[in-house]
């Protein structure tokens, strides 16, 4: 699903630390490229991840952002995170989206789902894969976005 540009006055996710906060807050004034996945989603660890990598690399003027959607009742730590990367640390900041509020915010239609937000706070594009159409929709858009700032 591709979303036409609309406003967006939070996305509650938590820390490690469970504490509660607001991403649109957090990041007032960035643009960002959120990506919601799940660490059990082979397309997201496999493909998605190193693509959010790599697109953190290139655009300067762009804030890459992890949102881990938990669909069950475990708890997931730091470390469940981290243990995905090959060095153990972040590549980027990384929030848990608990009882997946987040991903159903956003109508996401499984994992990854790629959200583009303005730096004034506005929905660009919302964009579901990893796969080469997916990856392709994302450049494009991000090449728009990052581009037009």
């Amino acid at each position: 699903m591709e979303t036409a540009i609309a406003p967006i006055p939070s996305i509650r996710v938590q820390d490690f630390d469970n504490q509660e906060l607001n991403l649109m807050d957090k990041y007032a004034g960035k643009q960002l490229l959120i990506i919601i996945y799940n660490n059990q989603c082979l397309g997201c660890t496999g493909r998605a991840i190193p693509l959010a990598y790599e697109y953190q690399q290139e655009y300067d003027n762009l804030q890459v952002i992890g949102i881990h959607s938990i669909f069950n009742k475990l708890p997931v730590t730091e470390e469940d995170i981290k243990s995905i990367f090959t060095s153990g640390e972040l590549p980027f900041p990384i929030y848990l989206d608990q009882e997946h509020k987040v991903y159903d915010q956003f109508n996401a239609e499984g994992t990854p789902q790629w959200l583009l937000i303005t730096a004034d706070g506005n929905l660009y594009r919302s964009i579901f894969g990893s796969q080469l159409g997916a990856q392709n929709r994302l450049m494009y858009a991000l090449d728009a976005l990052c581009n037009e700032a």
